[in-house]
Formats: C-alpha cells, structure tokens, sequence
C-alpha cells in the first residue's frame, strides 16, 4: 500500500489508467486546447479528516470527458460509450481496473478509487472557444495524508 497520498502521482495515474482505452486522448490537468477526445482531471475537492486521528484522507477528483461535436449523433453515442459501467471504452472499468490488493490503486498513488457517478452531460465550452458534447465523472480516492 501507498504511504501517503500524492497529488501528483494521482493525477498521473487517472491519465495512465484512462490512456488504456484506445484512441482517447488523455492529461494529468485542465488541458489549453483539448484535441477531442479527451480525458482530464478539471476539480478536486480534500477531505482531510476522514478518521479522527487524522489520518485517513478522502478525495473526489471531477474529470471531465471530451468529444467532438462535428456531428450531433456520432458525438454523444461516443460520449455514452466511455460512460458505460463496463466495455473497452468504459472509463468507470478502466479507471477502477488499477485497484490491487497488495500496491493499492492508480499505480500505487492511493489507497483505493471509485468511480462513483457521471454528470453534467452535456455542451461544455472551453475557455479557448472551442464547443464539445462532454461529461464530468465523480472520482472517489482514499489514502492516508501525511
């Protein structure tokens, strides 16, 4: 198991893990201009205390999916695809795949992960303009602070 949880090897290990699903473009952060599709960390929220002697962090990283909206069915049947619970293009199974009795999950970056739900499915404008059909999926990760 981890020691402590790292924020960094966090992020790089939600990027590996979704990088198994072919031809999905993947970032351990908020990309300048995503090349659809892809895949990114875009929030984060710390749950310090999750034990009372402090020593059990709580995280839930949002991730955001991107796809193309060249074509208004093509698009969103994709999109659907990578939220499926499980498949080859299944985020939630790629994602939850890393989890190993021994090492712990994401590459040995934490303790476990969950993927606990998807939202906000819809249009998303990126800051450079640009419009994609996306989604935010809800991560759920536990480890011990430092």
């Amino acid at each position: 198991m981890p020691s402590t949880v790292d924020i960094p090897a966090v992020y790089r290990g939600l990027k590996t893990a979704a990088a198994t699903i072919t031809g999905l473009r993947c970032f351990e952060f908020v990309p300048d201009a995503p090349n659809p599709p892809s895949f990114f960390p875009a929030e984060m929220e710390i749950d310090y205390d999750k034990s009372f002697a402090g020593g059990m962090e709580a995280w839930v990283v949002t991730c955001r999916v991107l796809v193309p909206r060249s074509d208004d069915r093509s698009g969103q049947i994709e999109l659907q695809n990578y939220l499926k619970r499980t498949g080859s293009t299944s985020i939630k199974a790629a994602l939850e795949a890393t989890r190993t009795p021994a090492a712990g999950a994401l590459g040995g970056a934490c303790h476990d992960v969950h993927v606990r739900k998807a939202g906000g499915i819809g249009l998303y404008e990126h800051p450079m303009g640009s419009f994609h059909f996306g989604a935010d999926i809800e991560v759920y990760i536990i480890g011990r602070g430092d």
